[in-house]
């Protein structure tokens, strides 16, 4: 089985992660746990894809790479750092700070919706 081929299992698993956290939004135990893992892994997934492909390098020739591939690396540069900004408003809302629940809201349904796309573009870039 190719590496390639690995990847895209370990995204439908990621995604389908994500859905489910998505689901349990409304019971913050289950919620945080299987998102962090989704998190987690995701970024675990990037780190491979870095190591085995050199994605970073590849990425930096924006100028003569395909547009579809500067969009994919965009919207999942995009997604990483949307982790991150919830992350960061979770933790808040941990902590009964409920103030950010209308921004964490909305990052949340920006990042399931750019890791999508992400998802859907990754089949075209690889097959490219």
């Amino acid at each position: 089985m190719s590496s390639q081929v690995i990847f895209q299992i370990q995204s439908t698993l990621i995604l389908i992660l994500i859905y489910i956290g998505l689901y349990y939004r409304q019971f913050p135990t289950r919620h945080v746990k299987i998102m962090a893992t989704a998190i987690v892994w995701d970024l675990l997934l990037v780190l491979q894809i870095e190591l085995t492909r050199g994605a970073v390098a590849k990425a930096s020739k924006a100028m003569t790479n395909p547009m579809l591939l500067n969009f994919h690396v965009a919207i999942a540069v995009s997604t990483v750092l949307l982790y991150f900004a919830l992350i960061y408003t979770g933790r808040k809302m941990l902590a009964k700070d409920y103030g950010v629940k209308k921004v964490h809201k909305l990052l949340g349904m920006t990042a399931v919706t750019l890791r999508t796309i992400t998802y859907i573009t990754s089949y075209f870039v690889v097959s490219h």
